[in-house]
């Protein structure tokens, strides 16, 4: 047989190959790790996903829990799992958009080593302070940060995360000096928050809110260009004239890179069904969602564009390659 017969051969047999994984896939188990502590949208949303992936694929789709390093460490685990469409990773615009910006070095790339799955959704985030602290608007508590200087800090989930570029383009903007206090997790920053030991946060409604509704914390301000369709009478960061503010971040779902073209669009179709559903929609709003929903292609096609922007507000904030 000729050397090119042969590359043919090779070829047809691969693309075999890869159908027939594809036809039975899922025949075990499928985990998405979640790189964030349990009890912020991450998780919620991974295990709100996970349990509707396991009735419509057929199969226990488990979430694990990989927390530290801004994502860092869950991301790594991701990019060293095997290609075969047993393993994804719940991603933000943080550790995929910002983190090349941050950090000088990462333990993976976000393009070549993953492959992207579905943007889920929109993020706004909601600036939080504890009712405690007896402010009820932003003017109220940058004047309170100005009169309090040596003792205010703000909470992020972690380093070079959304809420602290945010909390970083808030102090430049506002022109005050909260601390940044940094946590592995938006669940256990809003608990010293609840607790009084920060003083601010910006942060998912998926996280605060039921601390809202128990009237442990209060919200301010929300990012984005338009108010939080739960919060309508609280107003953004853009109306109260912190026009560099108006970002909105996004999460998703990718796969290791080489993951098979064939498993990564039915996954992506199968949760896009999921969180274009009415429930699936008003679920995704609690948990701080704007839910959208896209193909692989259009997911990669936002991660090209928002990188360049996020490293700007990063450069705006004077946070400097770590």
């Amino acid at each position: 047989m000729s050397l090119a017969l042969r590359l043919v051969a090779s070829i047809c047999a691969l693309v075999f190959a890869a159908s027939v994984q594809a036809q039975s896939w899922p025949d075990k188990p499928v985990r998405i790790i979640a790189p964030y502590a349990p009890g912020g949208q991450t998780d919620l949303v991974s295990r709100f996903l996970a349990a509707k992936l396991s009735t419509v694929l057929g199969q226990t789709v488990v979430v694990e829990n990989k927390p530290g390093a801004s994502g860092m460490i869950g991301l790594r685990a991701a990019k060293e799992a095997a290609p075969d469409g047993y393993t994804f990773v719940y991603t933000n615009v943080s550790n995929i958009g910002m983190n090349p910006h941050i950090y000088r070095t990462l333990p993976y790339d976000p393009v070549k080593d993953f492959a992207p799955v579905t943007q889920i959704g929109l993020v706004v985030l909601d600036m939080a302070v504890p009712t405690s602290l007896g402010v009820k608007t932003l003017p109220e508590f940058v004047a309170y940060a100005k009169a309090h200087a040596s003792s205010m800090s703000y909470a992020s989930f972690g380093i070079g995360t959304t809420s602290h570029i945010y909390g970083e383009m808030l102090n430049d903007a506002a022109g005050i000096k909260l601390a940044h206090v940094a946590y592995n997790g938006s669940g256990p920053a809003t608990l010293d928050l609840v607790a009084g030991r920060v003083q601010m946060e910006i942060l998912d409604w998926g996280t605060i809110g039921p601390q809202v509704h128990a009237g442990k914390l209060r919200v301010l301000a929300v990012t984005g260009p338009k108010r939080w369709p739960l919060l309508p009478n609280v107003p953004t960061f853009v109306e109260q004239g912190y026009s560099t503010l108006d970002l909105a971040g996004w999460n998703g779902i990718m796969a290791p890179a080489h993951t098979p073209p064939s498993i990564i669009k039915r996954m992506s179709a199968e949760i896009n069904k999921i969180i274009q559903s009415p429930e699936g929609r008003k679920q995704m709003l609690r948990m701080g969602l704007l839910a959208t929903g896209t193909t692989p292609e259009q997911f990669a096609a936002v991660i090209k564009r928002d990188t360049p922007r996020w490293g700007e507000m990063i450069r705006k904030a004077g946070v400097k390659p770590r």
